[in-house]
């Protein structure tokens, strides 16, 4: 449970401040503002964080007792929707199917950021968001681990 609120922590900071504060090479401020306004940021930044930081009020609230259904539905599908959107907007461009127009963007954004992944169809997926990604990842690991032992907690 202590994974579950630390990892829910990540992600919540990362959506909300990682177009805005500075992290040395792993983010650019003034590429993410060429190529999006400052009104498009700020709207991005609560569509995309507001979900996850009521999932994580709700585990907060809830962290000494057994999550109520509605928590862990809330969680599966914006977690499952975020790792989605995650595969869509890097990971199939990246390996499978090239998007100029992304590519183009995503160079704006993010080519003078920190990437240890080789550029492939025209996309590099930097360090910041590779770690995000993980943290994704294991965030719904850790999510199942918790469904299962609050599903079944006499056999943990």
């Amino acid at each position: 449970m202590d994974a579950l609120l630390a990892l829910q922590c990540f992600v919540v900071l990362f959506l909300f401040l990682h177009d805005w504060i500075p992290l040395g090479s792993l983010n650019d401020l003034q590429g993410v503002s060429t190529a999006d306004s400052l009104g498009k940021r700020v709207a991005a930044t609560l569509i995309s964080a507001v979900p996850f930081a009521v999932g994580l009020i709700g585990s907060i609230v809830h962290f000494e007792e057994p999550f109520p259904d509605w928590l862990f539905w809330w969680l599966w599908i914006s977690y499952g929707l975020l790792f989605c959107g995650l595969l869509r907007a890097w990971w199939i461009p990246y390996l499978l199917q090239p998007d100029p127009e992304r590519a183009a963007r995503y160079e704006i954004m993010f080519g003078k950021t920190h990437a240890f992944l080789p550029a492939r169809n025209g996309i590099r997926v930097n360090t910041l968001h590779v770690i995000f990604h993980a943290a994704t990842v294991v965030l719904l690991v850790v999510l199942g681990i918790v469904s299962v032992q609050q599903a079944w907690p006499k056999a943990w």
